[in-house]
This record gives structure tokens, sequence and C-alpha cells, in this order.
């Protein structure tokens, strides 16, 4: 894939540009996002993301198209897991709805600057170390069982981390406005503002070490990481909004995140063997024989998996609502009158009746 230094100074450009448009037309002004304005952005940004892929499909080859649609697919899937943890953040830190937007909007662009970064790393690291596909894989699989078994109910908030910002830093209690730092008594001190950006930038560190692997696990492009992971970023402040009470319903997706990184811990390792120049296996020579698992049978199962995870919480979590409503109901008196308008009170639990008189 040919990608002059003028492409990428556009597509940079343009990405800042997105994020800059996003800050004065809509975060600046605190407010809490209606349902309709969220569905709209939302909708517009996934449908560029696709035109995009499209794009690439067309212009350099679907080959490079199915990897940046495996690709997006992916960081979409593990950006909406780390919209979860901000979630949890922001619960934990009480932070007011209409400034929530601010915090999503400081997150998201900490995060692009992360993976950027990381996309950089990854690339050199590529290009020089052939080896360093067994490592990306191993990270991967470890992760994935991290994704599977690990805890997910733990508030950052209260980690060690921001335990120790707290000794560190003068912190109010309070909000004061959508301020970061406030003085008081010739004092400067942190808002619960600031606390709350710098532990989301702290979970958003955590997070590129598992997506940038990941999506290199599914192309060596980075003009087609970098693409993906900013088109899978751009929408996410609205998404938030969007889906808001279904991420609670999302019961399965850190599984199905789960199983989409052993997957692709798998293809990086099989890569890795395919490429191998270690000498300590197979005397440094490829093993020819490992299959290389194709663009196309990733993007079906990345879908498949996205999809099933989805599908399968949804279900879960209806079903656990009906049950919940018909333990209330069966453990609620059931009331009957009878022909003189005695109140007839039935007793559940012991099959005894009481009458009692309406006067």
């Amino acid at each position: 894939m040919q990608v002059t230094p003028t492409i990428w100074l556009i597509t940079i450009a343009v990405t800042i540009l997105f994020f800059v448009y996003e800050f004065f037309a809509h975060v600046r002004t605190p407010h809490e996002p209606t349902i309709g304005e969220s569905a709209r952005w939302s909708a517009f940004y996934i449908g560029l993301a696709l035109l995009f892929g499209v794009g690439i499909g067309t212009v350099s080859g679907w080959t490079f198209g199915g990897e940046y649609f495996a690709g997006y697919l992916t960081e979409k899937a593990l950006s909406i897991d780390n919209l979860f943890v901000f979630l949890i953040v922001m619960t934990g830190f009480a932070v007011p709805k209409k400034y929530q937007q601010k915090v999503l909007m400081i997150g998201i662009i900490i995060a692009l600057i992360l993976r950027g970064a990381f996309i950089a790393i990854g690339a050199g690291l590529i290009e020089n170390f052939s080896w360093i596909f067994y490592i990306f894989g191993a990270l991967l699989l470890f992760l994935a069982y991290k994704q599977a078994f690990g805890s997910h109910d733990a508030n950052p908030a209260d980690g060690k981390f921001m335990q120790l910002v707290r000794r560190v830093l003068p912190v109010t209690d309070e909000y004061h406005e959508d301020k970061l730092t406030v003085k008081k008594g010739g004092t400067r001190y942190v808002t619960p503002m600031l606390l709350t950006i710098i532990a989301i930038g702290f979970v958003d560190l955590i997070f590129a070490v598992d997506s940038i692997p990941a999506i290199y696990g599914l192309t060596n492009e980075a003009y087609i990481v970098f693409t993906a992971n900013a088109f899978a970023l751009m929408g996410l402040r609205q998404l938030f909004f969007l889906i808001g009470g279904l991420l609670e319903r999302l019961v399965y997706l850190a599984q199905g995140l789960a199983v989409i990184l052993a997957f692709i811990g798998v293809k990086l390792v099989f890569h890795a063997l395919h490429v191998n120049e270690l000498s300590f296996i197979n005397g440094g020579e490829p093993l020819l024989w490992v299959p290389e698992i194709p663009i196309w049978l990733s993007l079906l199962f990345i879908g498949a998996t996205i999809a099933v995870a989805t599908v399968a919480s949804l279900l879960k979590t209806r079903g656990d609502g009906a049950k919940k409503d018909r333990d209330q109901v069966e453990g609620e008196p059931v009331v009957t009158a009878d022909a003189e308008g005695t109140d007839i009170e039935s007793g559940l639990d012991d099959g005894k009746s009481t009458a009692t008189s309406r006067k």
C-alpha cells in the first residue's frame, strides 16, 4: 500500500480538524446531548468510517479494504469497552451529566495521542524485528485471559494510582463548574474534574496496550492502523450518550472481546512462525507449513463474535429482568374481594388467609 507523506499529513490534519470542530460545536458549552443529536452524529461518523473503508478497497485493493474493516470493527468493540470503564470512572467521581461531554472529549483525544505514539513504535518494531510478532501474540493471549476472567467491577476512581494522586495534589471535594483547578484562600486546588481526566488518561494508556497489538495482528500497514483507530474514536462521545443505558446490558462484551483478542493472538503467533527468524525455532528457518489466517476469515470471525456477544447479552439481561419481575409479583400478596365487600388477602408463603374489613 503506497501512502505518501502528503496523504499522511492531510489525514492527520483532517482528523485534528474533526476534533477541533467537535469541541467548539458541541463541547465548549456544557450541556447533556439529546438522543436525537447523539443518534445523528453517531450515524454520521459510522457512515464516514464505512465510506472511507470502501475508498481504501477501491483505490488500494480489497485485501487492504478487508484489513481496514477488520481493524475498525476490532477497535470499535474495544472502544465501546473503553466507554464502559469511562462510565465507571465518571460514576465514581460523580461527574455532573452536563460536564461529561468535556471529560469524554479530553479522554478520547488522550486516547488518540497515545495510540498514535504506540502505532509509530509498533511500526518501527515490526519493520526491524519480525520476532516482535511472538511478543504481540503472547501479550494478546494474556490480555484475552485477563479480559475473560479478570474483575471488571473495580472502580479506577478508587484505585491505588488515584490514591497516590490524591496524596500528591491538594483536591477540593466539590465541582466548580467544569474548571480543572480553583484558587481558595491563596492556594491552588485541583477539582474532581481534573482527577477524573487523570483517571481516564490512565485508563487510555491501558487500553492502548490492548488495541495496538490487536490491530497489528490484522494488518502491517501503519496507515490502516491509524485511520481505523481514528474512526473508531470519532463519534465515541455521541455513542456514549446514545447507548448509555445499553452499556450496562452488554454483560458478555468482555468475553466477546477476550475471544477476539485470543483469535488475533493465535493469528499473530502463526504469522510469527511463518516468517520465523529465531535461531532456536526450526534453526531460524520459517515454518512454511503453518497456516496464515486470511483476512476474510478474520473479518468474518470478528463480526460474528461481536454479534453473538451482543445478542447473548441482550437476551440474558432481558431474561434476568423478566425473572426479577416474576419474583416481585410472586412475592406480593394477591388481593381479592368476596361478595360482601371484604378484602381477602392470600398469604403465598404459608397458605394462610386473613380477612380485613373495608370499613
